[in-house]
């Protein structure tokens, strides 16, 4: 293990490190599943975030299964948790690196027991790799992973997924900033915008967890892309100032739109592009463009470790 990731289980705290997750036995899992679904929050569609009592949120971007990746992100958060929030942009499953063995599902439930452990602190939002019981995408890992390691049950998939899906699909800060994995609504008037997290149709979850940047070269082909006039059109609506999203790793730490929309990847399975990121998304004061959001470099960026 490289210097400043954190071990997997922080001292004094119950909630299980990866490596630990993929050491359970199957009664011991399903007893995780158990207490994770008595604790973990089920979120609207829409998450406010208050400006107090909390200065600053870490926000990261896709971690696709990257547990070495999502423990160094957590130190940040933990390093300050009572003045920080930790928001999450979608795709914590599939595409896992070589070195993160069952990536996706120690991924989710690590990130889940946090949820557990800080529910007023820590938001897992929706992407589409989390939404694949209403629209499916490809690869889609997890339930071989959760095969491998406890036999064939589809109930323990079902269940690992549907505590993602209480997650919120989008965030709205307000210190200016419109978080989620993908877009955003592209119906509805200035006054009935929020309807459409209320009731999410399947034309909701495209919009939000599916569409891509038009600047972006990657045309998954749900939808059109949503330009700058489109951004400008829904932040007319909902205040917003700032957009951060993932989904489209080739535009990854590349502010566009009149430094606008910058789009977040953490994971070294696309750190090719734009490195391994993270964004300190100011809670306590108003965010006005991307300049007042800090951008910061994971330090398992350039790193692989040994297999679990």
């Amino acid at each position: 293990m490289s210097a400043g990731v954190p071990p997997a289980r922080p001292p004094g705290r119950a909630r299980l490190g990866p490596q630990e997750i993929l050491g359970l036995s199957e009664t011991e899992v399903d007893e995780l599943l158990d207490r994770l679904e008595s604790e973990v929050p089920v979120h609207p569609g829409l998450l406010d975030l208050p400006s107090a009592p909390r200065r600053e949120a870490v926000v990261f971007g896709d971690t696709h299964g990257d547990w070495w990746t999502t423990l160094a992100v957590v130190g940040r958060f933990l390093a300050q948790s009572g003045e920080r929030c930790l928001i999450g942009l979608g795709d914590y499953v599939d595409r896992p690196p070589d070195d993160c063995r069952e990536g996706s599902v120690a991924n989710a439930l690590y990130l889940l027991g946090l949820v557990a452990e800080y529910p007023d602190r820590a938001f897992l939002l929706q992407g589409n790799h989390e939404t694949v019981r209403r629209i499916p995408a490809l690869p889609h890992n997890l339930p071989e992973e959760v095969d491998s390691l406890w036999g064939p049950d589809v109930e323990r998939y079902h269940r690992i997924l549907g505590l993602l899906e209480r997650g919120p699909l989008a965030a709205l800060s307000t210190s200016g900033a419109y978080l989620a994995h993908g877009g955003f609504p592209r119906r509805g008037t200035a006054a009935n915008w929020r309807e459409a997290f209320d009731h999410v149709t399947d034309d909701t979850l495209l919009d939000v967890a599916w569409t891509d940047c038009a600047v972006s070269r990657i045309d998954r082909g749900v939808g059109a892309p949503f330009s700058e006039r489109d951004l400008e059109s829904f932040f007319d609506k909902c205040g917003a100032r700032v957009f951060l999203r993932g989904h489209d790793p080739d535009i990854a730490g590349r502010p566009v739109f009149h430094n606008r929309c910058l789009t977040l990847h953490t994971t070294r399975i696309y750190e090719r592009y734009g490195g391994v990121i993270v964004a300190r998304l100011p809670l306590d004061r108003a965010v006005r463009h991307l300049e007042d959001v800090r951008i910061e470099h994971v330090e398992t960026e350039g790193q692989s470790f040994e297999l679990a």
